[in-house]
């Protein structure tokens, strides 16, 4: 039997659909990724907030004049620290959440919520990560 297919215009979404998930060997661009350029411009947005928002008033933060700070711990090498506030494991999404809600985080802790919008989180804690 010999069939002949004739060309359907209502077959195009099918065919496209079909052909988005044939491999090609090119991997997908991930926009979310950063330049070296985009990270620094980051790093120094978060060390300016962390002196608006009056961070220094409890800690001492290397490289952030303003904040010596001598009722909460350092905040030296932070990048080297294995937990925030010692229960909840150190890194940069937790560390944001942290910032912007800590009591969400450990109920009872003596870190107060300063008002910090989730930007300005993601930016205090890429400068804080940059402390070795």
């Amino acid at each position: 039997m010999n069939r002949k297919y004739a060309f359907s215009p209502t077959l195009l979404p099918v065919l496209f659909a079909g052909l988005a998930c044939v491999p090609t060997g090119i991997q997908a661009q991930d926009n979310s990724a950063t330049t070296p350029k985009q990270d620094h411009i980051l790093i120094e947005r978060g060390k300016a907030l962390l002196g608006q928002y009056q961070c220094g008033s409890c800690h001492a933060i290397p490289d952030v004049p303003i904040a010596r700070g001598p009722v909460a711990q350092p905040l030296d090498a932070w990048s080297q620290r294995s937990y925030i506030a010692g229960r909840v494991p150190n890194r940069p999404d937790t560390l944001a959440r942290w910032i912007i809600a800590p009591q969400s985080l450990v109920p009872g802790t003596a870190m107060p919520s300063m008002g910090v919008s989730p930007e300005d989180a993601r930016a205090m804690a890429a400068f804080l990560f940059s402390l070795e």
